[in-house]
């Protein structure tokens, strides 16, 4: 076995035994990186020289009996929206060029007292604003499977460069989709943890109430050993759930989910644009639950059909709030061509235009203005207090399922990855790529993607797995034994 195929769990025993270097992991990842990263764009930036050091120091600490555990070595690619100490964080946005920063995010924090190496930084729609990582102002992300396709997003970076075996495992951060429809899109495990069970400190803000960091991976149990890793409370949040959950990983071990009861929206299988291949992919995984014993109920989440309407108004209107910062001032690089003639408009006015308009991408742009909208005197009542009301609706619905239901079992997207390009000039089709996972993130609970077949032409399908809050033990003891079980074979990625 060639040592990016390896994954994270696979990586961590070898390192442990003595079979491998840490060294020679991310040495046989850079090299992949050199192959096939001109095709993919899964990276905005990456320090060899930094990375092999790292390697270099864990390894001693192993070799010295001084290793700082099972973790020590493994290197762990993070998402551009996530701060490290003396690195750009860019959010692959051109407002932040440049602009480093003096704080390691509390994750980083986490993966590196681990002894965990951050290796490199995924590209990301700008601001995570986006489903297909087109909006990057670094460069477009293809999709590994077939590099005509998006690769989802706004974690398509993260996605990709797992699939592309560039990244042994990464961090995506998942504000209504962002971290399950690329995993879905590009065949891997992607895990959206409950709200507040990560902390969120040193994560770029796009929507505050709703972002969450979480683990992308090559399979379930990688997944569970990064959230063992990064989860826990934080004082530098004041939204982090108090304490520390341990034993992700282990809890796997000898699953049977016989008797375990899944839910099955009928509104998650009646929208508009469900692809015929991934609705018969989807439920064949739902036949092979119950194969294994579980219990399969129809269920009703009938305030579904609003998600995508209260989440863009919850949304934008936080976007605007936290981006408003970012105007050449206080943060962000300044655009100062004013015109000195025009002294009808004050100069900081211009420098404010100037930034903005030439920092900021076009969906960028238009999220914050809609968002300035629905918080506007007149339209704040009307539009952002009645989404907060929608939301505690479907919050509940999600409730009231759970008083009788383990899990809930659905599709992730209601398509597969879709060309490049397609969204560019219809922001509607981008926006209703997330159709199926925003309620997940408007209730702050929990939910994975796990590849479940292929549509006709070969492109991977996700099954998502949506669980209570707090209950991501449950969710990937589920999920595993899904994937144990499956017998789901995507084809090989050729680049």
């Amino acid at each position: 076995m060639s040592l990016i195929d390896y994954k994270l769990h696979e990586a961590a025993d070898k390192l442990a035994a003595g079979e491998v270097t840490s060294r020679q992991l991310c040495e046989a990842l850079l090299a992949r990186i050199d192959q096939v990263e001109d095709k993919v764009g899964a990276l905005v930036s990456i320090d060899n020289a930094a990375v092999l050091a790292a390697a270099d120091v864990a390894d001693a600490r192993r070799t010295a009996g001084e290793s700082l555990g099972r973790y020590d070595g493994l290197p762990i690619t993070i998402k551009d929206n996530i701060v490290e100490e003396g690195v750009e964080a860019r959010c692959s946005s051109t407002i932040l060029d440049g602009l480093e920063h003096v704080y390691d995010s509390t994750v980083v924090s986490k993966l590196k007292e681990a002894g965990c190496i951050i290796f490199g930084r995924a590209n990301m729609d700008e601001f995570a604003m986006g489903s297909t990582t087109e909006t990057s102002q670094v460069k477009k992300t293809k999709n590994p499977h077939d590099l005509n396709c998006v690769p989802g997003g706004s974690s398509g970076g993260s996605a990709a460069g797992v699939a592309s075996k560039e990244f042994l495992g990464a961090l995506g951060s998942d504000t209504g989709g962002s971290i399950r429809q690329p995993a879905s899109f590009c065949g891997i495990v992607g895990l959206k943890p409950t709200y507040g069970l990560v902390s969120r400190f040193g994560l770029v803000a796009f929507a505050s109430s709703l972002d969450q960091i979480g683990p992308m991976t090559k399979d379930v149990r990688d997944s569970a050993l990064i959230l063992d890793i990064i989860n826990g409370e934080d004082e530098k949040d004041s939204t982090a759930i108090p304490g520390k959950v341990t034993d992700f990983e282990a809890s796997l071990e000898g699953v049977d989910i016989k008797g375990m009861k899944l839910g099955v929206p009928a509104e998650y299988f009646d929208v508009d644009g469900m692809e015929e291949d991934v609705k018969v992919s989807v439920e064949a995984a739902i036949a092979r639950l119950k194969e294994m014993g579980a219990e399969i109920v129809p269920v009703s989440l009938p305030h579904t059909k609003y998600s995508i309407a209260t989440y863009y108004v919850i949304a934008t209107a936080e976007a605007s709030t936290n981006l408003a910062r970012f105007e050449g001032i206080r943060y962000g690089n300044r655009f100062t061509d004013t015109d000195p003639t025009n002294k009808e408009v004050p100069e900081i006015i211009q420098v404010y235009n100037e930034t903005r308009s030439r920092g900021f991408g076009k969906e960028v742009q238009r999220r914050i203005m809609l968002g300035t909208y629905v918080l506007s005197s007149y339209e704040d009542h009307k539009f952002y207090h009645k989404a907060q009301q929608v939301r505690t609706l479907i919050r509940q619905d999600f409730e009231k399922v759970f008083e009788t239901c383990d899990l809930i079992v659905a599709p992730v997207a209601p398509e597969t990855a879709f060309k490049s390009g397609e969204s560019t000039d219809d922001p509607m089709k981008m926006y209703l790529a997330d159709i199926l996972t925003t309620s997940v993130n408007l209730a702050g609970i929990c939910g994975i993607s796990v590849p479940c077949g292929s549509d006709s032409e070969g492109m991977p399908i996700g099954l998502q797995v949506i669980g209570p809050a707090l209950g991501e033990k449950k969710l990937l003891q589920a999920a595993y034994a899904y994937e144990q079980n499956s017998g789901v074979e995507l084809k090989e990625v050729e680049l």
